[in-house]
């Protein structure tokens, strides 16, 4: 049977009783290899970082995890809400789970679905972090026109158009635009996003459920 790989993480802890309790129930695991982080060592696969509350010194030592390792964060928390989450996720933590929730179990399915590559939310918050993010769409972005996805209200409508076949000519005039502001509106889309040509401009549109 072929071993699997054990995931290197390192723990950060606001207080040292709760650094070295989560170090022990990680240690007794063999899916993952707890290691210190110094500064001139290579930086763990997943930083877990156990806190109280997220406040501005939790924030700068997330940041400073973003800024200098490709560590993925996972944020053990007594107190989060939606607000505080978008703050974590602005600094790079992709991983939340309560301190009511964290048995060693649980933290450690929690780090192995961080280091996939995917992240893992609690349930309550991921359904009230999805209202507030309906509602900035409707309240916030919507009347400036924009978007989450990147895309303003009009570079929407021109792709939609794009997908239904219409050429530059076409567009301009069902959108009463001029041709250039067209083509303007495309390329600053495929510059902005990396797209290729419009088959892949209107394949991500199609992606986001924008078209």
């Amino acid at each position: 049977m072929e071993r699997r790989e054990r995931t290197t993480v390192a723990l950060r802890a606001q207080d040292p009783i709760s650094q070295a309790g989560v170090v022990s129930q990680l240690r007794a695991r063999p899916e993952v290899n707890v290691v210190e982080w110094g500064e001139d060592e290579t930086a763990p696969q997943v930083v877990v970082m156990v806190v109280d509350t997220v406040d501005e010194d939790v924030l700068r030592m997330l940041r400073r995890i973003q800024r200098t390792s490709e560590s993925r964060a996972v944020l053990v928390t007594t107190d989060i809400d939606e607000q505080k989450l978008v703050s974590a996720a602005e600094c790079g933590v992709v991983g939340v789970i309560r301190r009511a929730q964290s048995t060693p179990e649980h933290l450690v399915q929690v780090i192995e679905t961080v280091a996939r590559g995917e992240g893992h939310l609690p349930s309550d918050l991921l359904g009230r972090l999805l209202a507030e993010v309906g509602r900035l769409q409707g309240q916030v972005l919507g009347p400036r026109g924009l978007h989450f996805t990147g895309l303003a209200a009009r570079e929407v409508d021109v792709l939609r158009l794009v997908a239904e076949g219409y050429d530059t000519a076409d567009i301009a005039t069902k959108l009463a635009y001029s041709e250039r502001t067209i083509k303007n509106v495309l390329h600053s889309v495929m510059t902005r996003l990396q797209l290729r040509n419009r088959s892949h401009a209107v394949a991500y549109a199609m992606r986001q459920g924008l078209i």
